[in-house]
């Protein structure tokens, strides 16, 4: 340990990732585990774009990607961005990453200098924290609650702001809460923001397409914002892309000519026979997986009537993602099965040992009196764990 670097003894692991590594763990040793911690789709890939893999294969595709991605792929990120955005980008504003999680990574360097402070409305991904402090930048968490959907206010992001905030980062829709950012919300916040041209925005949009109210909106959209704004998304969730690990972001075209740099050093560019099926999936209408969306929709009306009809859990309801973050703060103080709950890791972990049930702690994503459920599962899982979890609380 001694000749580790401060950098890597001060990061915090992946709570999320270390949820399922438990979970795996207890499965090791025959426990029947059921997992909705992770934040993955429990479909399979579509076949369309398994096609076009396999077609990238025979096609030989397998050299060194430029370091931004393929032209073709870029261009068709141009397109998706244009159709379903309305943002014009041109190819220089497109890096290609190995997931949006190094999309993020990559701002982070390029952007941040030791001391910049970088907003964080709470609850916000797990890894922005540890991504912005890796960076030598401090996060500025500003607290939300269910009360307010979990969304920042306008009060709420100017009284954050001071000399040293270079930035902000948020999600919409939101993982862990599933709360959207309406375009009026947004607007908002920029004109709050247009009072500090030194602010660049970091819009995370992954879970885009998995929206159950209608319209998605992109804080790039307002011509005072499109030059401070970075707009990051990906394929890992509207296509059940996980393991493929392809992201990518557009934005001003200092920054994205910095992000290439960087990435020039860490990794290069992202795996060739991904980098073609992803030119497939984007290039194919929404519409080739909204089976997707609309199952998850009703497992969302599921869950929230199995949450409701336990005591102590209260929720709000989601506008997108496949995630629950309900208040469990009832727990606080209370002793379950001879245990103390103290906060919400405790709570996780108890339903971990009581129930079988991986969740995680609403404390990973700053948000401490919650826990975060993922209904990415089958329904009977979801059903399963629900009642396990009435039995293990009650």
């Amino acid at each position: 340990m001694k000749n580790l670097s401060t950098r890597v003894t001060n990061m915090a692991t992946s709570a999320t990732l270390a949820m399922a590594a438990k979970a795996r763990e207890l499965r090791a040793e025959g426990k029947d585990i059921i997992g909705l911690s992770l934040g993955e789709p429990d479909f399979n890939t579509p076949d369309f774009i398994k096609d076009a893999a396999i077609q990238a294969v025979n096609d030989n595709y397998n050299s060194y990607t430029p370091v931004d991605g393929y032209v073709e792929l870029k261009e068709a990120i141009i397109t998706k961005f244009k159709r379903d955005n309305n943002l014009d980008y041109t190819l220089p504003q497109i890096v290609v990453s190995t997931g949006a999680k190094q999309s993020l990574a990559n701002i982070a360097l390029v952007c941040l200098d030791p001391g910049d402070e970088v907003i964080l409305p709470c609850p916000y991904w797990v890894s922005y924290s540890d991504i912005v402090k890796i960076a030598e930048g401090v996060p500025v968490e500003v607290k939300t609650s269910i009360d307010t959907d979990f969304k920042m206010t306008p009060e709420q992001l100017e009284a954050a702001i001071t000399p040293k905030t270079k930035m902000l980062w948020y999600s919409s829709p939101c993982n862990p809460s599933g709360s959207i950012y309406s375009k009026e919300e947004l607007r908002a916040l920029a004109d709050v923001l247009a009072k500090h041209p030194q602010i660049i925005v970091v819009s995370d949009e992954i879970y885009e397409h998995i929206n159950y109210v209608g319209d998605h909106a992109s804080m790039a959209q307002f011509p005072d914002m499109y030059d401070r704004t970075v707009t990051v998304n990906g394929v890992s969730k509207a296509f059940a892309m996980t393991g493929w690990r392809v992201g990518y972001i557009g934005g001003p075209e200092y920054i994205a000519r910095a992000c290439n740099k960087m990435q020039g050093q860490i990794t290069s560019g992202t795996n060739c026979i991904a980098q073609r099926a992803v030119i497939t999936a984007l290039e194919a209408p929404v519409s080739k997986v909204q089976y997707m969306i609309d199952e998850f929709k009703s497992r969302r009306t599921l869950i929230l009537d199995l949450l409701n009809d336990i005591e102590g859990f209260k929720c709000n309801e989601p506008e997108g993602a496949f995630y629950v973050f309900p208040n469990i703060s009832h727990y606080f103080g209370k002793t379950l099965g001879g245990q103390k709950i103290e906060n919400a890791t405790d709570f996780s972990l108890y339903l971990l040992e009581a129930a079988n049930v991986a969740t995680v702690t609403g404390e990973a994503f700053g948000n401490p009196d919650c826990i975060r459920i993922s209904y990415a599962a089958s329904v009977d899982n979801i059903k399963d764990a629900m009642k396990q979890i009435k039995a293990a609380v009650s």
